[in-house]
């Protein structure tokens, strides 16, 4: 197979795995509470409760599902953010003392796995964007309670490539693309129900 013809097969699949997960996508950021940090009059109420609900996403992902790729992904341990969401809450005065489930993990394959792993690092590339927002609030600057949103610094956008390399190679290893779909639409509708909450 001429590398041609594996880089459209890739990218066929990329394709595939956003528009199929659009519309989850799209419904989770249109909920009140990701609306409420993109929002012009953001409240540190506001941010503060986000990083909280965060910080239960990053528990899940670091502690079920970034197990699946120890031994696959190189830059693994750099792709930890829950510590940075800590930092975030402690510079905000802030104390989680409580952390509630987001992924029904039980029995899932790595390649659901990598399903739920491609939106929680995809999420990383858009606080990029929200960082922005957040940045103009007085409490917060680009060096004080916004290492969450910053992400990867200007490395973010390497970090994400070399992450959709990655999931490019294993889906066309191991065939699995319905899977790592089925994945990401799962960790989307997760969230939601999580951040949904009354």
């Amino acid at each position: 197979m001429s590398s041609n013809t594996t880089t459209s097969i890739a990218s066929n699949f990329l394709n595939d795995l956003k528009t199929q997960t659009a519309d989850s996508h799209k419904k989770l950021e249109e909920l009140p509470v990701s609306m409420s940090i993109m929002s012009p009059e953001m409240k540190i109420e506001d941010y503060t409760y986000y990083l909280g609900l965060m910080h239960d996403v990053h528990n899940d992902t670091e502690g079920y599902i970034f197990p699946f790729f120890s031994n696959l992904i190189d830059d693994l341990e750099q792709r930890r953010k829950k510590h940075l969401i800590e930092n975030d809450l402690l510079f905000l005065n802030s104390n989680k003392t409580n952390t509630e489930k987001v992924f029904q993990t039980d029995g899932i394959s790595p390649a659901f796995a990598l399903g739920i792993l491609y939106v929680v690092e995809g999420s990383t590339l858009g606080g990029r964007f929200i960082l922005k927002n957040v940045s103009k609030v007085l409490q917060l600057s680009e060096e004080e309670g916004v290492s969450y949103f910053n992400g990867y610094g200007e490395k973010t956008g390497s970090f994400w490539k070399s992450f959709l390399g990655f999931l490019s190679e294993y889906e066309q290893e191991h065939n699995c693309g319905k899977e790592i779909i089925e994945g990401a639409v799962f960790a989307f509708d997760s969230i939601y129900k999580h951040f949904d909450r009354k």
